[in-house]
């Protein structure tokens, strides 16, 4: 079944072009989906799980957690097995959802490790979306509403955090272009043309220039 994994970093609007790509295949989008299918699955919030994926727990979270852990009423019973870290269990959840929805069906998946989770597989096209950073940082400020130097913020923080996110997981640098069939400067490109370009390379790989009879082409 063939899957398009789009990675993106923050400010390069990767999910917007993913949206495009899924749409003009007539595939699967999974995105903010994910999102809801772990927080259902987990029993917790949307706002919760958005918080805390695509990063590792800092310092003090991993200090707190241990303190929490230790007090009387959290020691837990005799031989049972403790519940692993919440982000652990939001990768493993993510995990079941992607297989399931590529089971279904042609998907485009967007971040959350995708093109490490799925590097075994031949029925891939792996996609880095990047961009300068003043573009990023000016993507972002212009999206959030927000400062330059806050928008600065948020570009090198949650971009640190999604290359600490793949390290931890998968002992992968998020941005090798190794781990990629295709490298798109969508500053360059622009979202537009970034997505024809990924659209064509979908149809010419899986050869769906009808978007049915999906033929995965091998070799080459």
């Amino acid at each position: 079944m063939p899957i398009v994994t789009i990675s993106r970093q923050f400010g390069s609007g990767g999910s917007e072009m993913a949206a495009r790509v899924a749409a003009a295949l007539g595939w699967t989008l999974l995105d903010n989906a994910i999102v809801d299918g772990v927080a259902e699955q987990l029993g917790t919030t949307a706002a919760a799980v958005e918080a805390r994926e695509e990063r590792i727990p800092s310092l003090t979270e991993r200090v707190t957690s241990a303190m929490t852990l230790g007090t009387p009423e959290f020691v837990p019973v005799i031989g049972a097995v403790p519940a692993p870290p919440f982000e652990d269990r939001i990768v493993e959840v993510t995990r079941r959802i992607v297989q399931r929805a590529i089971a279904e069906g042609p998907v485009v998946v967007v971040g959350r490790g995708a093109q490490a989770m799925l590097a075994e597989r031949r029925d891939t096209l792996h996609v880095l979306c990047y961009a300068p950073r003043a573009s990023l940082v000016e993507r972002v400020a212009v999206r959030e509403a927000v400062t330059r130097e806050d928008a600065e913020r948020l570009v090198d923080e949650r971009n640190r955090q999604r290359e600490q996110y793949v390290r931890r997981h998968w002992q992968r640098h998020w941005l090798s272009h190794e781990h990629y069939h295709v490298c798109l400067n969508t500053a360059w490109l622009g979202i537009d043309r970034a997505a024809e370009i990924v659209v064509r390379l979908a149809r010419d790989r899986f050869e769906t220039p009808s978007g049915s009879g999906v033929v995965e082409r091998r070799g080459g």
